[in-house]
């Protein structure tokens, strides 16, 4: 009978014992980890005094005070964040100018063929950008890809894709680009109009090609330093009403998404201010506001271009220090319209010949590059509202602006 008991003890007992072994030997990684990481330490450091770990609620609690607005909104925008890397095909003229009639008698001879003629040439460039549908959109920097032969898009996770150029702009330097996808994550597109100066920003992409070593975007954190920046023609491109952050913005960057604390895209990163390091952040970056790009995304999507053939109807010239003097301007700014066209918008809005426009829409006219700059970002139907000095009294003056005859 004792044996009995004993056999059914076993039977019972041991299973119990084995299961309550497993139950311990489960336990989860990251704890076991830790465990063994203070182990390693203690060894190491016997005499250093180490906090003791926290209970499993209190550690919650630390936990969750660490997840705020920013994390949220980085978890929010970083899935649809991309790197970007392009081939693009450059050609400048040859070294040599060879009469074409004595250059029959060089053939094809590959030494001589360096030499003479354009020569076209491969350089990679990199850059971030933004999915904006699910069914795989990207905005990035005309600067990016705009030019690009060939174009891959790394997403998070390491997945590369090939894209193709749906439009670009050089002027706003907004992109567009396609993969051939479906349930993409992709991000938020916001409003630049509510934007608070001194409010979060939060900058991702591909920061001197990062995102192709740990497979996803590169994270920096500052505020709206500024709005409504306008930084004049650079190149093919003119920059107005930039937003301005000090938020780290480096080499790579260009393309990617400035976020706000809602985890809603407000601007496209496009440039730095570098002091004279090339490639390197010193203080301050710009984005392109994002409702100007939804504008310009919206025209390429549509025609693959962005037409700018507006008409003003009126011919201008920059105003000098003679030309204020005599009109009686108390500074030297503006342009003096200079010739009107009959029947056209300036004639329309009661513009005349000696007119001087001082202010567009509210922005300040210095110099003609302004006024063009105005325009860039203008089209037909628009109305601009300008402020006016005739007769040494200033005045306000709609122009609507018509399409190019």
């Amino acid at each position: 009978m004792k044996k009995n008991y004993f056999m059914l003890l076993l039977v019972f007992a041991v299973p119990l014992l084995v299961g309550i072994g497993i139950g311990y030997s489960i336990k989860p990684s990251v704890a076991a980890s830790t465990r063994d990481a203070n182990e390693a330490f203690d060894t190491a450091f016997p005499t250093a005094v180490r906090v003791q770990d926290k209970s499993g609620s209190e550690q919650d609690q630390v936990s969750g005070s660490r997840r705020n607005a920013i994390t949220r909104a980085i978890a929010k925008v970083s899935p649809a964040t991309v790197g970007i890397n392009v081939t693009e095909v450059h050609e400048q003229p040859g070294l040599l100018n060879v009469d074409p009639y004595f250059r029959q008698y060089l053939g094809n001879d590959p030494f001589w063929k360096q030499f003479i003629g354009p020569q076209r040439y491969q350089v990679q460039n990199l850059g971030s950008g933004v999915i904006i549908s699910p069914d795989g959109y990207i905005v990035t920097n005309f600067h990016v890809a705009g030019n690009a032969k060939e174009i891959t898009v790394t997403f998070v996770g390491g997945k590369k894709m090939k894209a193709k150029l749906v439009g670009g702009d050089p002027v706003s330097d907004v992109a567009l680009l396609k993969v051939d996808g479906s349930d993409l994550a992709y991000a938020t597109l916001g409003t630049s109009d509510d934007i608070v100066i001194g409010e979060w920003a939060i900058a991702l992409g591909n920061p001197f090609g990062l995102f192709e070593i740990n497979d996803k975007p590169t994270v920096t954190v500052g505020v709206i330093s500024s709005i409504g920046m306008n930084l004049g023609r650079q190149g093919n491109a003119v920059y107005r009403d930039m937003i301005e952050t000090d938020a780290a913005i480096n080499g790579g960057n260009s393309g990617g998404p400035l976020v706000n604390s809602n985890g809603d895209v407000v601007g496209i990163n496009t440039l730095i201010f570098t002091g004279g390091v090339s490639q390197a952040f010193v203080g301050y970056g710009f984005a392109i506001p994002v409702n100007k790009v939804k504008k310009i995304v919206a025209d390429l999507r549509k025609k693959g271009q962005v037409t700018r053939d507006i008409f003003t109807g009126f011919e201008a010239q920059e105003v000098d220090a003679r030309v204020a003097r005599y009109f009686g301007l108390t500074e030297v700014r503006g342009i003096i319209v200079s010739d009107i066209f009959r029947k056209g918008p300036a004639e329309k809005a009661d513009l005349r010949v000696g007119d001087i426009i001082l202010e567009s829409n509210g922005a300040k006219i210095n110099s003609a590059e302004d006024f063009s700059a105005i325009l860039s970002d203008a089209s037909a139907g628009e109305v601009l509202k300008l402020k006016v000095f005739r007769e040494r009294k200033v005045m306000n003056l709609d122009l609507k602006l018509e399409k190019k005859p």
